[in-house]
């Protein structure tokens, strides 16, 4: 039986690499293309403006090292996965003097001459941002794992595992016993911890076996330090806490009769 030799498709991320890989190529011929024309546009200008020889030449170089240094300092940003305003600024100020005088070298001529003019500056812009763009996207897109493929391979050879028996170990020394706690330790209930701390104070008053009236609590927030508190808060916080936690302190007799229409 004849074999058919696989065919080799290429994967997404392939297709992907090689558009990034064209679109860099065309930039940067794209880019050489603009420098050159904004460059003549912008030594005429220097040459009609009182500088002859080396100097108009030299001349347009300040405003494009504007632009190139920018745009190397925003592909370091672009690598180191963050944003260099100061590159953002350099660029777009050279991008910007370019265009400006790129179309001043035009003079006074009809509109079309001055658009003419702009297009290569402006063109250089716009697609070193499209470029920067793409490669600060990509660097900073998570890095994901190859997944592994669990299928063997369609003649990878069958082995049988064979189980060995698990070993016999030696029986375990007895333990000592846990030593018992006494049943008065064992059965103390956890202490309470109050959303108000001003209950620890009030609440040894119920320890006697009444229910504290509004003036010993208040005597005893005084002593603990907790200053002079209101009737209000004393019984209808600190008191309905104390109770709430411990449902029975309700049932205690009062410390003193009541007076008519006074509260506990």
């Amino acid at each position: 039986m004849a074999t058919r030799k696989p065919t080799h498709n290429p994967t997404r991320s392939d297709t992907i690499l090689r558009l990034a890989v064209l679109a860099a190529v065309l930039t940067i011929g794209l880019t050489a293309v603009t420098f050159w024309l904004s460059y003549e546009a912008l030594h005429t200008l220097a040459s009609d403006n009182g500088l002859q020889g080396e100097r108009a030449w030299a001349w347009p170089a300040t405003i494009d090292a504007f632009i190139i240094i920018g745009e190397v300092l925003i592909l370091r940003a672009s690598l180191l996965r963050r944003v260099d305003w100061l590159a953002v600024f350099l660029t777009a100020s050279g991008s910007i003097g370019s265009i400006v005088l790129n179309v001043a070298s035009a003079g006074e001529v009809d509109r079309m001459t001055q658009v003419v003019h702009a297009v290569p500056p402006c063109a250089a812009l716009l697609i070193f941002t499209a470029l920067m763009r793409q490669i600060y996207r990509a660097l900073s897109a998570p890095v994901v794992a190859p997944s592994t493929s669990v299928d063997a391979a369609p003649d990878a050879p069958v082995v049988e595992r064979v189980e060995e028996p698990a070993p016999v170990l030696p029986p375990m020394p007895a333990q000592a016993p846990a030593p018992q706690l006494p049943a008065a330790v064992a059965q103390q209930p956890a202490p309470i911890v109050y959303r108000d701390p001003r209950c620890a104070a009030v609440r040894p008053l119920y320890d006697g076996g009444t229910r504290p009236g509004t003036a010993a609590m208040r005597d005893a927030l005084i002593v603990a330090g907790h200053g002079r508190v209101g009737d209000s808060t004393i019984r209808g916080i600190i008191r309905a806490e104390i109770e709430q936690r411990e449902p029975h302190l309700k049932n205690l007799p009062a410390t003193l009769p009541l007076a008519a229409g006074q509260n506990p």
